[in-house]
């Protein structure tokens, strides 16, 4: 019998998480039923959306159980089999994170190669976040060639992408904003033609200087002060395509809407709020498309790795405090 190391939810928190709200559980798992298989986890997602997961507020997604595991992507190796297709030995991307051991249903798993990539690579690049970007810049804000765009929380897992696939498919100008000198050179290094250090001066001034011919497209991750400053850059039939907003994601009071909502009249300005999961049709195209670029070298990606399952919370408070450059992850396996 295996014993699971499991990162259970012991608290909601009331605005930003605590490692108290965290506890590790050990729990002996059975053998694996018919239609499931045993997975032995190498490196696990951490990713923005789970802080909405630990609260019990009616969201898009469950909640996290009390006293539960806080589940998430994770890419492992096949230790116990009861299905033929799949074999001890294989890999495969799954949805039983926050755990070093884990059983899975068959049918819920995808096999992934490691010779092909890094198992990281899964849960970033060519995972959620890979398509998240893909599918946001091109289906949700309906960007053309020639577009300037504007993404915020840039050297993040999706911003960093989202911004570099802008530039590969023609845009006139790439702007990204991020926290402090050393993301801000990232950025840069990845090919956007302008950096915003959000904690240097107002985003809105910054913006206004760097797109001085206005912005046709935001992807934002962050609302608040800097939709705010999207919106007043914004050209006229400028699209927003809204993946998430992290500024407010510790809120424990209603916080008030950007002061220029008025100018998407005049504007005539598209705003749309998106979820990877209805995209799912456009993952052979991400796949051949993002993936072609990243053996080329044409687009690069970070990661921000821990060692370690009893590191995880720590990690996962520093993602939501802006610790991370590119995708936050946790080796489980050396």
């Amino acid at each position: 019998m295996v014993t699971a190391l499991e990162v259970h939810l012991a608290g909601r928190p009331k605005g930003v998480p605590r490692l108290e709200n965290f506890a590790f559980v050990e729990t002996p798992l059975p053998a694996p039923a018919a239609g499931e298989v045993l997975v032995r986890n190498h490196v696990m997602s951490l990713d923005p959306y789970m802080r909405g997961r630990m609260s019990a507020a009616k969201s898009y997604a469950e909640p996290y159980a009390l006293g539960e595991v806080m589940h998430g992507g994770a890419v492992g190796e096949i230790i116990e089999s009861t299905v033929d297709s799949l074999a001890a030995g294989d890999f495969v991307l799954h949805g039983g994170g926050w755990r070093d051991h884990a059983i899975v249903r068959a049918d819920a798993v995808a096999k992934v190669d490691p010779a092909v990539a890094p198992l990281g690579a899964y849960l970033g690049v060519l995972g959620m976040p890979g398509l998240t970007a893909y599918a946001g810049l091109l289906d949700v804000a309906e960007f053309r060639s020639g577009d300037t765009i504007f993404v915020s929380a840039a050297a993040g897992a999706v911003g960093s992408l989202v911004g570099q696939i802008a530039r590969l498919r023609g845009a006139k100008r790439v702007i990204g904003s991020a926290g402090g000198p050393d993301k801000v050179q990232h950025l840069l290094d990845l090919g956007f033609d302008a950096a915003l250090d959000y904690k240097a001066a107002p985003i809105g001034e910054q913006l206004a200087a760097a797109a001085p011919d206005g912005v046709d497209v935001y992807f934002d991750n962050v609302g608040g002060d800097h939709l705010e400053a999207a919106i007043s850059a914004m050209n006229v039939h400028g699209r927003i395509a809204v993946c998430g907003m992290i500024s407010l994601y510790n809120a424990t009071e209603p916080t008030p809407a950007p002061r220029n909502l008025m100018q998407i009249v005049g504007k005539r300005i598209t705003m749309r709020g998106m979820l990877v999961s209805d995209h799912s049709a456009r993952r052979a195209d991400f796949i051949r498309e993002v993936g072609g670029w990243v053996r080329s070298g044409e687009l690069r990606y970070t990661e921000t790795v821990v060692d370690g399952l009893r590191n995880a919370p720590e990690a996962f408070l520093s993602l939501l405090s802006g610790g991370n450059t590119g995708k936050m992850l946790v080796r489980l396996v050396d």
